[in-house]
């Protein structure tokens, strides 16, 4: 699906090979680079309200995750490492020697990864609405009564992890699973409009979407390893924590402190998905960051 420039003009889409798949993008703008990944289930579709406040500003490139969207599905390479050099192979690939870095859910966890192994080339970080495999996350799959309450219960996880009952049960009702995902863990669920809704489906759809989401969710305790390995030396670089009050909210911070010396904390009346519910204000938070740290 189309999505307007600065504009108004579609954006410029390609396709790269890198490391050993191939990853789907759209670019725009100009200015200092940055990179926009998006987590699950969604695709690079769910960054396109931030992109009418960034292009002016930034060249923008927005990839559809390894497996994801309109890229490539490959049988494996779902952790968190080989998903960020395939970003890193990208924005080599397109010429960008120095680039920050936004990634949400899963594309936080990712762009962290990016940054940690590639400080080099990435001036800062904006990790929005995520938790750290290794360090927290996996609790949050308990049945307690802490985390139904707080709406923090992380039933899916497990689920996923399952091998192949997960595939049989979801195949044909893809639709339904994603509207009730997404809807649900938003304060506010209109913002989860129908184009975006038909996006997600159309591409999860396609064959090996499911097996590919699915993957990232099984590849979680080689996360956790790798995490632990990247947390033993801190980020020098800039990182702007954003969380959803209804959701991660200062935990996003708190967690981030483990990893990185230079921490910037805000938190919005949101819940999981701030690019689709608050864009405006996320970006109203995100463009001061990123023009201190070009």
């Amino acid at each position: 699906m189309g999505l307007p420039g600065f504009d108004g003009k579609p954006l410029r889409t390609g396709r790269a090979a890198v490391n050993g798949t191939s990853l789907h993008y759209r670019t725009a703008g100009s200015g200092p680079a940055v990179v926009l990944l998006h987590g699950v289930p969604k695709t690079g579709y769910h960054w396109r309200h931030l992109l009418k406040r960034l292009t002016p500003h930034h060249t923008v490139v927005v990839p559809d995750l390894r497996g994801l969207g309109d890229s490539a599905r490959p049988a494996d390479g779902y952790d968190s490492v080989t998903m960020s050099e395939d970003v890193a192979e990208l924005m080599a690939r397109l010429g960008h020697e120095r680039y920050a870095v936004a990634g949400e859910d899963w594309g936080a966890v990712i762009g962290y990864q990016l940054a940690a192994r590639h400080p080099e080339h990435v001036l800062a970080l904006v990790f929005a609405e995520a938790l750290f495999p290794g360090f927290g996350f996996e609790e949050h799959t308990a049945l307690t009564p802490e985390n139904v309450s707080s709406g923090l219960h992380l039933w899916h996880l497990g689920f996923y992890f399952q091998p192949d009952v997960p595939e049989m049960l979801i195949s044909g009702h893809e639709r339904e699973l994603i509207t009730y995902m997404i809807k649900n863990e938003r304060t506010h669920p209109d913002s989860a409009t129908p184009d975006a809704i038909e996006e997600y489906v159309r591409t999860y759809s396609m064959p090996g979407g499911i097996r590919a989401m699915l993957s990232i969710y099984r590849a979680m305790l080689v996360d956790a390893e790798q995490n632990r390995q990247a947390a033993r030396r801190k980020l020098d670089l800039p990182v702007l924590a954003l969380g959803g009050s209804a959701f991660i909210g200062a935990r996003n911070e708190s967690q981030l402190r483990l990893m990185a010396h230079d921490v910037t904390g805000h938190v919005f009346e949101a819940g999981h998905d701030l690019a689709e519910e608050v864009p405006d204000e996320m970006a109203d938070v995100m463009l001061p960051f990123l023009a201190r740290s070009a």
